[in-house]
């Protein structure tokens, strides 16, 4: 049994950079060529240039919110004119969000052969696909990276408990692919009926948390579950390991960590925003913006494979709150801490009864403050939120790190 999916994964972490960085200013000029969206939202952009992640970082982000606008602006363009080249397929997620499947992409094309693979599958065995197969890309997401591992796949779909656990009892199945819940209900209902499942050892779950308690419990039924952190936008973007100390990120994409609300990339370590660009042709996403939270951990898998590890899924970035009948956003407190350089970092925090609501701004700060530096921060403030607000000083490291920056106690 091969470890590893090819040798990409145990690359030199300074030769993975380099190739990546080198690939990144084509995919820019791929892109601005390809793409109309990207010929736009990039114009003036010399690609040949874009060879770091500092030059990264300047770009502009795409948001989901960016991709529905410009599909509703351009239906004759299928996906807002964000594709490159002609899709195989399209798929619809909440919004509703259309999502191509890339005909450049190959056979899998959301690249998720490689998490199958981590999981324990492989060539011959014969995968229970329960991810939904229409509206959206979930089902074909597992079965083009199950043919591409040359597994067989079972397209069991959602629902129908019942002829879905016949199906696992006639067939016998060594793999499962779908949401944890789904797996727990299979698993019971078997043992409700007095059936023994010793054929299905492993599973790659996704779509929903799985708690290491609900590890523990698969295991304790014989089922090895590992998960994996994919979008319908993306594809894969990073995966467990039988190491089990994070997820270690899809040699296919570039993954940045920015300031919720901004698109400022954090150190290593702090939570944050996962930002996204992808090297796949078909769908060139350029800093896309996914909306969750995550942190960057430390060193190597004890598994071997040396890309970045990220901490699994830690929340939702697009964090906003209704204050005095006013938004406030996470964006504002972000470009507060933008127009200060002194404060580290800042929470808004929301407390008060019904009707009212206090405001209070905590912030870290590098240095001892003035009381006309407390005055300018509680007038930006103001001037952002359109609402009084007060300021607490913390000293550096009050703050947890969760990345929350706004936080409603009401």
């Amino acid at each position: 049994m091969t470890e590893f999916f090819d040798a990409l994964e145990t690359r030199d972490p300074a030769e993975r950079e380099a190739a990546q960085m080198a690939a990144l200013a084509a995919q820019v000029a791929h892109a601005q060529g390809s793409s109309l969206a990207y010929a736009e939202l990039l114009a003036g952009i010399a690609a040949p240039a874009i060879t770091s992640r500092a030059a990264l970082a300047a770009l502009p982000l795409t948001r989901k919110s960016s991709l529905a606008a410009a599909q509703a602006a351009r239906r004759a363009l299928r996906v807002g004119g964000f594709a490159a080249g002609v899709p195989r397929r399209l798929f619809q997620s909440p919004g509703p969000l259309y999502e191509p499947e890339p005909d450049a992409d190959g056979a899998d094309p959301w690249r998720m052969a490689r998490a199958l693979h981590a999981a324990g599958i492989r060539a011959g065995q014969l995968a229970h696909v329960s991810f939904s197969y229409h509206l959206t890309p979930a089902g074909a997401m597992m079965e083009a990276g199950l043919r591409a591992l040359g597994a067989l796949s079972f397209p069991g779909g959602v629902g129908n408990t019942e002829l879905q656990l016949q199906a696992v009892l006639d067939l016998r199945p060594e793999a499962y692919a779908g949401t944890p819940g789904f797996l727990r209900i299979l698993l019971d209902k078997a043992a409700q009926g007095g059936h023994a499942l010793p054929h299905l050892q492993r599973a790659l779950v996704s779509g929903e948390a799985c708690p290491p308690a609900l590890v523990a419990w698969f295991a304790e039924r014989g089922v090895r579950a590992t998960q994996c952190y994919a979008t319908a936008d993306l594809g894969l973007i990073a995966y467990e390991t039988p190491a089990r100390d994070g997820l270690v990120v899809d040699e296919g994409v570039i993954v940045e960590i920015v300031r919720p609300g901004s698109g400022d990339p954090l150190p290593h370590g702090e939570v944050g925003e996962v930002v996204v660009t992808t090297l796949s042709p078909g769908y060139p996403l350029i800093r896309f913006a996914t909306g969750d939270l995550s942190a960057v951990l430390p060193g190597r898998s004890a598994c071997g494979r040396t890309n970045q590890r990220l901490r699994g899924w830690l929340g939702r970035a697009d964090q906003s709150a209704k204050v005095r009948g006013m938004f406030v956003h996470a964006g504002q407190v972000a470009d507060l801490v933008k127009r200060h350089p002194e404060v580290l970092k800042a929470r808004l925090v929301v407390s008060g009864a019904l009707a009212q609501d206090d405001l209070v701004l905590q912030v870290e700060i590098t240095q001892t403050l003035q009381h006309p530096f407390v005055e300018s921060l509680m007038q930006t403030a103001r001037d952002l939120t359109k609402l009084r607000v007060e300021v607490e000083v913390l000293p550096p490291g009050s703050l947890p790190n969760d990345g929350k920056l706004i936080e409603d106690r009401r």
